[in-house]
């Protein structure tokens, strides 16, 4: 064909032959299309390793735990991989035997067997496809999280008590008060080869993730579990020891599901078991892989929860249909998933693929494993399902009572009836807390009088909040505080009623909610009706510029101690219980900043608001003028040399901006400063910026500049270019010098104009290729990775 004529791709088959190019027949003639090969990212290769690595050992020791034949482990973790990876609508959580379902699996197959356990499971497979077709997945969400983690560490507890007899030598009982009553016993005669292998197996797994330094790092790459259970099969046969292991039988004698038998209520019962923890814990772990991969750039869509529980009920469809365990998402290989860094479904399918290839291929290898090892195994992910995060969080929330019912149900009477008996409880506490609103009156030393209602304002609490409300004499400024989530009509038309008779009588009202936003703020000027604006509070009017400023305050826009006061006592009642939760996390994690952010003291750059970032982001450093002096100068004054070591040697920040700003006054008062005079702490400091106005000076060096135009003014050029030379300074640090020699630290410099509310950021390109060409580029309203380089 010649090179002039494009090929054509499209299928122009339907058209009249008027409508066709005119072209000889031979042309016309349609190249076969090849089959499309699906391309496979390399990180997806990688992650599907990993997963599977991690997700071998734990499928054979999940089914070990629930007495079903191994294989059945395996053939739930391919089906998890396969057809949950395919179907399902959270691409990158991976689902397979979870430990989440070993009790309920248990005690399944001691009371109908093992046939009957498969076609409940694929029952259950049925009622999750009804379910997300019903699209009631976020439905599901709504169950106390309270519940959900005390299911988790009842269950947890079940596992690690009928797994420790199996770690000691000996075989759990059908009970965790029977395997607690037997434990004496079998405490007293152990096996000391089977003892051994566990424990080696449990040092491992504790040791294996706190290995310090490059090496652990590098170690880290390789699963706990996998080197646990490799280490314990090795030594055992090694020293030869004599002890039970891994029996794979032929696949040919395989069991598959058949035809449910036993009581049609206990089936039921079954079957709704094994839904509800299925589906619970596979939504749970869905919005859990969201949030891991919220920071992502190529990861923005959230999971679809009900397409989620289509996928879950296929899976176990094919799983119980062929033999295998229930099916749900699992945490630990899910998150092992993000962190080995998959970006597809790719990887779960793939890991489903290599958990099919062990399954046919390495039976020999598999049989080598001593049980006690996997016993070891679950028994170390039971202990780990009761996270003491989860029972800090449930206590700040006041929910413990629902948790602790939850767990000791679960750990006596059983799953279902557990959490059945936690969702008694938690009604029975949301009940409670109804009745127990309440509600204060105090006034402060300006007058001002305060109603503050501290709980859900129900019919309940009418009465109570009417008696209140009318200890707030007429005429008088009121601030009703509500710090609930909810209010039903009869207390809204009762505080809505107070309100208008209050404002008719010449008081004033100001509604604050949870947030401190204003649910209604209307001001009455002596009676007449007039209305203005409400006033800011607690601080400045940037929020709400359009509010006056009240007449007792002062007219310069200074705040007084009582601003301060107020300010915080705004804090404690709007803010803190937001921030309460993030700050205890990383009270607990201590902080782990990923930048240091060095800029000037001048009160108009609110660094958390120019960079959107929160508590834990950013180790600040404001002096004046945004200075770095250079090793060396110093002069007893060692406090920003202190935090960049600190930030770079001990917080190990991954990169340093020094901002300036428009109008800054260090800028103007170092133009000013004349050679001599009185030597003040201010013209001392200012002394580390003279080699950015010598720097300006030179002649032999173009000015620094903003894109798209010149700077405004002297001191604009001289803003800009202290930039610049500050980061020469930070580069002349050791600690600086060395990590970017690294290449595990970059420096950034930024130019904030105050007025126009504009950020800048020098283009480091420009920098190293044309050393005299600093130019700083506009941070356009756009993703990050759009803004020049």
């Amino acid at each position: 064909m010649p090179a002039c004529v494009p090929t054509r791709t499209d299928d122009s088959s339907h058209m009249p032959d008027e409508g066709r190019p005119h072209s000889p027949p031979e042309r016309r003639r349609r190249t076969p299309r090849l089959p499309r090969v699906p391309r496979i990212a390399g990180a997806d290769l990688s992650a599907s390793i990993a997963v599977f690595l991690i997700a071998l050992p734990l499928s054979l020791g999940i089914a070990l735990a629930t007495g079903a034949p191994l294989q059945a482990g395996l053939v739930a973790a391919a089906a998890g991989g396969l057809v949950a990876g395919r179907l399902g609508g959270a691409p990158l959580q991976v689902s397979g035997p979870a430990a989440g379902l070993t009790v309920v699996t248990a005690d399944l197959i001691q009371k109908f067997g093992w046939r009957t356990t498969c076609a409940i499971t694929v029952l259950a497979g049925l009622a999750q496809l009804g379910l997300g077709f019903l699209r009631v997945a976020r439905s599901a969400l709504a169950v106390s999280p309270a519940i959900v983690h005390g299911m988790l560490a009842g269950i947890g507890i079940t596992i690690a008590v009928a797994q420790l007899h199996i770690v000691l030598g000996g075989s759990p009982r059908s009970s965790v008060v029977a395997n607690i009553r037997e434990l004496p016993g079998q405490l007293a005669h152990p096996q000391v080869a089977a003892l051994s292998m566990s424990a080696l197996t449990l040092v491992l797994l504790l040791a294996w993730t706190r290995i310090p330094g490059r090496v652990g790092r590098a170690l880290r790459k390789v699963p706990a579990a996998l080197v646990a259970v490799t280490a314990a099969t090795t030594t055992a046969a090694l020293a030869g020891l004599t002890l039970p292991k891994v029996d794979l039988p032929s696949w040919r004698s395989h069991a598959l599901a058949g035809l449910p038998e036993g009581p049609a209520l206990g089936i039921t019962a079954a079957v709704l078991t094994v839904t509800l923890v299925c589906s619970v814990q596979s939504l749970l772990g869905a919005v859990a892989v969201d949030k891991l991969t919220a920071g992502r750039p190529t990861q923005q869509k959230r999971s679809d929860l009900d397409r989620e529980l289509l996928g879950q009920g296929a899976a176990n469809i094919v799983s119980g249909s062929l033999g295998g365990l229930p099916v749900a998402g699992v945490a630990v290989r899910s998150s092992a998933n993000v962190q080995a860094g998959a970006v597809s479904r790719n990887s779960t399918m793939l890991h489903g693929v290599w958990v099919v290839v062990a399954a046919l291929l390495m039976v020999p290898v598999l049989e080598l494993i001593p049980l006690a090892a996997l016993a070891a195994l679950v028994m170390a992910v039971g202990i780990q399902m009761v996270s003491l995060h989860h029972i800090r969080t449930v206590t700040r929330h006041r929910e413990v009572l629902v948790y602790a019912v939850t767990t000791l149900g679960v750990v006596v009477l059983g799953v279902l009836e557990g959490v059945l008996l936690g969702v008694a409880v938690a009604v029975g506490v949301a009940m409670h807390r109804l009745t127990r609103t309440r509600i204060t009156h105090d006034v402060d030393s300006a007058g001002v009088h305060h109603v503050r209602v501290r709980g859900q304002l129900t019919f309940l609490a009418v009465p109570r909040l009417s008696r209140t409300l009318h200890l707030v004499p007429q005429g008088a400024d009121a601030v009703v505080e509500l710090d609930g989530s909810f209010m039903d009509h009869a207390a809204y038309e009762s505080l809505h009623d107070w309100q208008s008779t209050h404002l008719a009588q010449g008081g004033s009202v100001e509604l604050t909610g949870r947030t401190g936003a204003r649910l209604a703020a209307p001001h009455v000027q002596g009676g007449t009706g007039e209305t203005s604006h409400c006033h800011c509070r607690p601080w400045t009017p940037w929020r709400n510029h359009h509010c006056e400023r009240p007449e007792s305050a002062p007219q310069d826009g200074r705040r007084s101690g009582h601003q301060l006061a107020s300010g915080i006592s705004s804090f404690q009642r709007n803010t803190a219980p937001l921030v309460r939760g993030e700050l205890a996390r990383l009270a607990r994690e201590g902080q782990r900043p990923s930048q240091l952010f060095l800029t000037c003291a001048d009160s108009r750059l609110v660094t958390s608001m120019i960079t959107s970032s929160g508590p834990g982001d950013l180790f600040v450093v404001r002096n004046v003028g945004n200075l770095v002096p250079p090793p060396g100068e110093e002069s007893a004054d060692d406090s920003v040399a202190a935090a960049i070591e600190y930030a770079v040697e001990v917080l190990q920040v991954r990169s340093i901006t020094v901002c300036g700003h428009s109008g800054c006054g260090a800028m103007q008062a170092l133009m000013n400063t004349e050679p001599g005079g009185a030597q003040t702490p201010l013209k001392r400091w200012l002394r580390h910026g003279l080699p950015s106005l010598e720097r300006m000076a030179a002649k032999d060096r173009p000015w620094t500049r903003i894109a798209g135009r010149a700077p405004a003014d002297a001191v604009e050029q001289l803003c800009l270019t202290n930039v610049v030379q500050q980061l020469e300074h930070l580069r002349a640090h050791d600690s600086v010098a060395r990590a970017l020699q690294e290449g595990a630290l970059e420096l950034h410099g930024m130019y904030f104009h105050v007025g126009e509310a504009q950020a800048y950021l020098l283009n480091e390109r420009a920098h190293h290729e044309e050393p005299d060409g600093e130019v700083f580029d506009r941070v356009a309203a756009t993703a990050l990775h759009d803004t020049p380089a």
